[in-house]
């Protein structure tokens, strides 16, 4: 291969998929750290002032297998159900 041909080369595949950051968003806080007694993270600002971030739910499920034929193959199949508050 010439060195002219390398000097026109090709760029590599991922350059073409190259696209700008999306826009950033500022966000109310400037540090996180963990509550040792709750294991929580505290958010706080840039003065030191604790920030609320909103609160978020929990949930929990279950999962039962079922049997409706024990006496040769079993045919399996199971429930679940989920509550979220």
């Amino acid at each position: 291969m010439s060195t002219s041909a390398l000097s026109t080369s090709i760029p590599p595949w991922g350059a073409s998929r190259l696209a700008p950051y999306p826009t950033t968003v500022r966000r109310p806080h400037t540090t996180v750290t963990v509550d040792a007694v709750t294991q929580l993270g505290v958010f706080r600002d840039h003065s030191g002032q604790v920030v609320e971030m909103g609160k978020h739910g929990t949930s929990s499920g279950t999962e039962t297998s079922t049997t409706t034929n024990s006496d040769s193959r079993n045919d399996q199949g199971h429930d679940q159900d989920s509550s979220q508050d």
